[in-house]
């Protein structure tokens, strides 16, 4: 412990500026000019709408009654894959916040972290040497298998450590969380060992054995945690946070101590998925007191990265919508604690799309024949993604699998999008003269290249549309390609960043149609009976629905692409109505790419 003294929590030497890139490679920071809004400029002027009004949901630990909390777009923060940006100033001190709490103090975190009672239930997980992926990346991939917990998740270590701490008399009047997933499965587990009553209260989905008793709640997490924390108080239950309390923090925090005694040799980074913070503020709190030199970098997927928004601001901010695909991590809202941690400690947070999950996903089953869920992925991708960018080469770094539950229907998703995510697969999209002879002459200019999907139907405008999939081996084989067709007058685009395309247009291919006053939305419908009859309810038969595409997506819900006739006049009416239906959705009537194939 001695020389854990010798090593401050608050010095300079463990924090990056927020514009450097905190990387070792310097020739190839120095030269990239990274396309966003500087920071002052992204403060001054946000791209994202700011609703000062909303305030956040969750409890404060401290006494001090939280600022508003701004509301943002996920999309007014991006930048490219294996970037490392969101690098957070350093201005919290280490003395445990305003009140000096020293439960928050980050020595009682090291201390608390060593002195945890989580192995009751949890299992020390292996670090693994990924060789495949070591092989293609250039360095030691090292994966630590929390997908082989007892619940096939991490979260069993904050949930027990936290109910582990409790009274008899607490575990006597039982506990409650709020959860459709990993940590009301941790939770569930660890009443059971602790032999206490457990309520789990989840939006309405196909319900598993949790071994508690399980009570659906509305069509949101949000819902369901309000019910949640209103029955704990009625009942005097103790509710069990997912991520924003320091005992479950604490627990998480257990996964980087194995990871400093398990690894042999300098570690470079830590790879850790992002939701509301409890993994990573815990391994940071015990990894930057014992060994400050290594990286700790969170990954978040694209349309959820609320951790690096807010450290982007300085500040907890709400996204206004959040990407359901990696569930695991699909938090709109990142914890108080957890936030003030992870802005004095850590390094970054790297983005990665849904396609890169996917694709992380495929090397997982094909370095260790398991089969991860999309968080559990979700850092694996941000590790390979920042290798990639940075040229990493000869060095550790180590890739948190946090969980394996994954909902067998969105596989179909990942074996559509690996390759995609791999960079082996593009969508493509080709306008053609529509006369005899041009379908073959298309295909002699695709030339060797294997198709993989190929969408066409005979139109009576003078152009026709051929949407299609292609192999890739190399990106100078594409470009070769849409050259060849550019050089014959037919213009090709190269739709393979599109969700749109991906999740619905590829299926709607058909003739094109002008209509008049057509608005086109997509939603997120809950995955509940009666989800679509509430949807007809509030918009027909007052408008003509003109179009409409249903891909569900497992437990999270599903994408649901939508085309009403809704004049100008009625605009208003349309939104009030849409806004109250209570489903998340965005208007995409101007996207190109529906302009292009459906049009």
């Amino acid at each position: 412990m001695e020389s854990l003294r010798l090593r401050p929590i608050h010095s300079p030497l463990l924090r990056p500026t927020r514009h450097e890139l905190a990387a070792p490679f310097p020739t190839r920071t120095t030269t990239y000019k990274i396309k966003m809004p500087s920071i002052k400029a992204t403060l001054s002027k946000p791209t994202a709408e700011i609703s000062p009004a909303v305030t956040s949901s969750d409890k404060p630990l401290h006494s001090h009654s939280p600022p508003p909390v701004k509301k943002v777009s996920s999309n007014s923060l991006q930048y490219p894959s294996g970037y490392l940006g969101a690098v957070p100033d350093s201005t919290i001190g280490g003395d445990g916040g305003e009140d000096g709490d020293n439960i928050t103090d980050a020595m009682s975190y090291l201390t608390n972290i060593l002195a945890s009672k989580v192995y009751d239930v949890a299992i020390e997980t292996p670090l693994q040497l990924a060789p495949k992926l070591s092989e293609r990346l250039g360095v030691n991939l090292w994966l630590k298998r929390e997908d082989l917990q007892p619940v096939f998740s991490f979260k069993i270590r904050g949930a027990y450590n936290m109910m582990a701490k409790l009274t008899k008399d607490q575990l006597k009047k039982g506990v409650i969380c709020s959860s459709a997933g990993n940590h009301a499965q941790g939770v569930a587990f660890s009443a059971k060992t602790l032999g206490c009553d457990a309520v789990i209260a989840m939006p309405w989905q196909s319900v598993k054995r949790l071994g508690a008793t399980v009570v659906l709640v509305g069509d949101s997490y949000d819902e369901a945690q309000t019910y949640a924390k209103n029955r704990a108080k009625e009942e005097a239950r103790t509710f069990i946070p997912p991520f924003d309390h320091p005992d479950v923090i604490m627990g998480q925090g257990t996964v980087g101590m194995e990871i400093i005694r398990q690894m042999q040799g300098p570690l470079h980074a830590i790879f850790v998925p992002v939701g509301g913070g409890g993994l990573i503020a815990g391994i940071a709190a015990y990894v930057k007191r014992v060994s400050p030199q290594v990286k700790i970098i969170g990954v978040e997927p694209t349309d959820a990265n609320a951790m690096a928004l807010s450290l982007q601001y300085g500040e907890r901010v709400m996204l206004d919508q959040v990407g359901g695909f990696a569930d695991g991590v699909a938090v709109k809202e990142v914890g108080e604690e957890t936030f003030r941690i992870c802005k004095e400690l850590v390094d970054g947070v790297v983005l990665v799309s849904r396609d890169a999950i996917c694709a992380s996903i495929k090397d997982m089953f094909e370095e260790k024949r398991s089969i991860l869920e999309p968080a559990g992925a979700l850092a694996l991708a941000g590790a390979e993604a920042y290798c990639k960018y940075y040229g990493l080469t000869g060095e550790n770094v180590v890739a948190i699998t946090s969980g394996a539950n994954m909902n067998f229907d969105k596989l179909r998703v990942v074996t559509e999008l690996a390759n995609v995510g791999r960079q082996q697969e593009a969508v493509l999209a080709t306008v053609m003269p529509e006369e005899q002879g041009s379908f073959k002459h298309f295909c002699e200019l695709v030339g060797p290249m294997n198709i993989t999907e190929f969408k066409y139907r005979c139109s009576s405008d003078k152009e026709a549309v051929v949407l299609y999939s292609v192999g890739v081996h190399t990106v100078a084989e594409l470009e070769e390609m849409q050259v060849r067709m550019e050089s014959s007058q037919l213009r090709t685009y190269n739709l393979t960043k599109s969700d749109l395309v991906k999740d619905h247009l590829r299926y709607l291919m058909g003739g094109r149609l002008d209509l008049e006053n057509e608005v086109l939305c997509r939603f997120v419908f809950p995955e509940r009976p009666g989800a679509l009859v509430k949807f007809l309810d509030a918009f027909s038969p007052r408008w003509n629905i003109s179009l409409f595409h249903y891909r569900g997506q497992g437990e999270t819900g599903a994408n649901v692409l939508v085309g009403i006739q809704v004049s100008k006049n009625d605009m208003e009416e349309f939104r009030n109505r849409a806004n109250c239906l209570g489903y998340d959705y965005v208007v995409v009537t101007d996207d190109n790419n529906f302009q292009l194939l459906m049009h």
